[in-house]
This record gives structure tokens, sequence and C-alpha cells, in this order.
């Protein structure tokens, strides 16, 4: 059941669309995140297994596009499954809102403590206890969680658009180097693009940024120097 508080005016629409803002700008880096170490590593590994260019293009395309549709499935079934328990809760909530009876009582003494005159808070009191006024309350509150509620194609969209900017970087440092520093080149142009995201999302989340970037670039390092060394090993006794 609601209580007196609930009655207080919620956050602006300003601050729900900018925290909205901020949460697809924070799933975007992440799915370029994903892009860039991902299709960096397959390429590394397939590099230092001494793959030639034709080998390194098709191993890297594969990547990317396997991600891509990969990470926008995955994106779509998880924000459908949420969108519709939401969406449960939410029609429960407003047959609650609509069904449950409020104590005018209760309302207005909230407000005289807030400072209303008594009076005017007696007569808010026995409006918002309404029928009519609560009904109209439940289906407001119902429409602005609505507007809540993530578009599964939206989110698969974003997902695959992400990964797939992420992974033309390392993609383009692998085939625009020359062959012989193409490995090298990709390490370093992801370790930096990597300290950028990892700075970019510390930066939206308000988390110490010296302490996610290096995490980050550390994961990304790590990710290439194992699959390079799978990639020689095969190359070296299989291959």
């Amino acid at each position: 059941m609601s209580t007196a508080t609930d009655l207080v005016l919620p956050t602006t629409d300003h601050d729900t669309a900018s925290a909205a803002k901020l949460n697809w700008l924070r799933a975007g880096l992440l799915g370029a995140n994903d892009g860039i170490v991902s299709v960096a590593a397959v390429l590394v590994g397939v590099a230092g297994a001494g793959a030639g260019t034709g080998p390194v293009i098709a191993a890297g395309t594969a990547a990317l596009v396997g991600g891509a549709v990969s990470m926008a499935l995955g994106e779509y079934v998880s924000v459908s499954g949420a969108r519709d328990a939401q969406r449960t809760g939410q029609a429960a909530q407003q047959a609650q809102l609509e069904a449950e009876s409020e104590d005018a009582g209760t309302i207005a003494a909230h407000y005289r403590a807030l400072g209303v005159d008594p009076s005017v808070a007696s007569a808010v009191a026995d409006e918002l206890v309404r029928p009519e006024v609560r009904s109209r309350r439940a289906a407001a509150a119902l429409r602005d969680a609505e507007d809540e509620v993530v578009s599964p194609w939206r989110a698969a969209w974003v997902s695959a658009a992400t990964f797939t900017t992420g992974a033309a970087l390392p993609f383009l440092a692998m085939l625009l180097s020359p062959e012989s520093a193409r490995v090298a080149v990709t390490v370093v142009a992801v370790l930096v693009a990597l300290a950028a995201t990892g700075t970019t999302g510390a930066a939206l989340g308000g988390a110490p940024r010296t302490r996610a970037t290096i995490r980050v670039v550390t994961g990304g390092a790590l990710a290439l120097a194992a699959t390079y060394a799978a990639g020689a090993i095969l190359g070296a006794h299989a291959l």
C-alpha cells in the first residue's frame, strides 16, 4: 500500500532522461569494449599463428559478425525478459493503487508536518482520496513507469552497433599496418582505446578513473597476450 510520502513529487523528467542517457552511454561503452577486446584477441591470435592476410581478414570478419549478432541476441532476450517482468509488476501495482483505501487523516497529517496550512492540507487530502482521483494517479504512475521500459529491439541494435564500432578499431589497425608490425600496432591501438573507454566509463559512473582505467587496460592486455600465445603455440606445432 502506498503511504503519504508517496505523494511527494518524484524526480523530474529531466533527471530521469539524464539518467537514462547515462545508462545508454555506459551500455554503449561496454559494448564497444567487448568489440575491441574480443575481435582484437581473435586477430592477434590468428596473426600469432603465422597466418597471412587472408585468414586474418576471414577470422576477424567472422569474429565481428558473430560477436555483433550474439550481443544483439543476448541483449534482446535479456531486455525482453526484464520488460515482461516489469510490466507484470506495473499492472499489479496499478490494480493495488486503484483498489486501496487511503486514509485522508494520514495524508493531511503528512502535509501539515511539511508546513502546509491545516485547512489546505485537509482539502488536499479529501481530494486525493476521491476514487476518480486515485484512479487517475494510478494511471499516471503506470504511464511514467511504462516510459522507463527499454525497447528490446533498440537495446539489440545499440548493442550490435557499439560492438561493431569497437571491433572496427583493431580490424583497421591490423589491416592497415605493415605485416611485420601489425600485431604490435594492433596491441598499442587496442590498449589506447581501452584506456579511453575505461576513463570515460569511470567518469560517467562517478568511479575513480585511474583504477577503472588500469583494470580495463590490464584485462585487455591479458586477453591479447593469452590469445597471441595460444596462436603462436598452434602455429609452431599444429599448423
